[in-house]
């Protein structure tokens, strides 16, 4: 008998597998392979979840009201521009099936985040990449990859996996040199770690164009990894498509309620940026003196090189021996690299130490 057929293209997806949370036979685990929040979340954002246990038979509002109005207050911008999701990932998919579809093109830079390869794929379109250079998105390769087919741009900024940044202006000129016909979608998933002088999240160029829009998460710097929210600045018309695509309650009462208490508390935010700024940088000067290769990172990871050591796997799998789990690259191509998330210190110093016990 027959059987049901997908749509053409959608087995050839990859299917998205995050950062490993198991290790067997660990009797403690450092989790450094997911980028989740250093410090975890909010003890007020904790409690506002918490305190929505006896409401669990209750819809959640549609619209995220509340939630929309407090982040226009906090970025200055009409709640109408303001689309939340489940995660940036949600929005990724909508914004790519409402603008995207079979014959179109979605392009991106070469090591771009995953998702934007598969949001592509599940709507019919063809996933292109552009050349970096140093492992940093090239404005000029990613105009010249620019067809009459290209429908969507993604631009990581930071990026996922690399840690690299495109200043402010690099970003307002590739959008003047994109067709108004083509939508940019600036990823600003880990802006609130930026602490370069030169760097812009998109909601500038947001606000003052028809094709630009800028996603962030609370999975981040907020911590609520759990609770799936992200959120879209963009403009009236194109929030207007996003909100006839989403699910009528496709963000979640309890991540709305902790996603307002973590926006309020801006003394939890400052200080996990300062950990992260603080971490990271003597982290990074520890693998450097151990003979490994560190790229510059705005965000809470590093990408190292540990090709000199021999197979990343086999680094890998030396942390993971020890109950620590970081990233392995291959599926970015970056297969000489492990992708380590900023952990808290004294789990970066027992990082530090695994690695300088690697047999080399």
């Amino acid at each position: 008998m027959a059987a049901p057929v997908p749509r053409p293209g959608i087995l050839d997806i990859a299917p998205y597998i995050g950062g490993e949370a198991q290790a067997e036979g660990a009797t403690r685990l450092i989790r450094l392979a997911s980028n989740e929040g250093a410090l975890g979340p909010s003890p007020r954002a904790a409690a506002a979840y918490q305190a929505l246990a006896g409401e669990l038979h209750r819809y959640p509002d549609g619209g995220s009201t509340a939630l929309t109005e407090a982040l226009a207050r906090r970025h200055g911008v009409d709640a109408g521009r303001i689309v939340c999701g489940a995660g940036s990932d949600e929005l990724i998919s909508l914004i790519t099936r409402a603008f995207a579809g079979p014959g179109d093109e979605v392009l991106y830079s070469a090591h771009g985040f995953l998702m934007y390869a598969i949001a592509a794929r599940a709507a019919g379109a063809t996933p292109v990449t552009a050349a970096e250079t140093d492992l940093t998105a090239d404005v000029d390769a990613l105009l010249a990859a620019v067809t009459p087919r290209t429908r969507i741009v993604f631009l990581a900024n930071p990026n996922n996996p690399t840690g690299s940044w495109l200043t402010a202006a690099e970003v307002r000129r590739l959008h003047a040199g994109l067709p108004g016909s083509v939508l940019l979608v600036i990823d600003a998933a880990y802006a609130e770690f930026v602490t370069v002088p030169d760097y812009g999240d998109g909601a500038e160029l947001a606000l003052a164009s028809d094709n630009v829009v800028m996603l962030r998460t609370f999975s981040k710097i907020h911590a609520l990894a759990a609770l799936r929210l992200g959120w879209a600045l963009c403009p009236p018309a194109i929030a207007g498509v996003l909100h006839r695509v989403r699910g009528p309650f496709n963000v979640n009462a309890a991540a709305q309620a902790a996603a307002l208490a973590a926006l309020e508390d801006e003394t939890f935010v400052a200080a996990a940026r300062a950990h992260n700024e603080a971490c990271r940088a003597w982290f990074s000067d520890r693998l450097t003196a151990l003979g490994l290769t560190v790229f510059p990172s705005a965000g809470n990871f590093v990408l190292v090189d540990v090709s000199p050591w021999g197979e990343a796997e086999a680094v890998r799998l030396h942390l993971k021996a020890r109950g620590i789990l970081v990233r392995q690259m291959g599926v970015y191509k970056l297969g000489h690299c492990l992708r380590i998330t900023i952990g808290r210190r004294e789990e970066m110093e027992e990082v530090v130490a695994a690695l300088d016990a690697y047999p080399r």
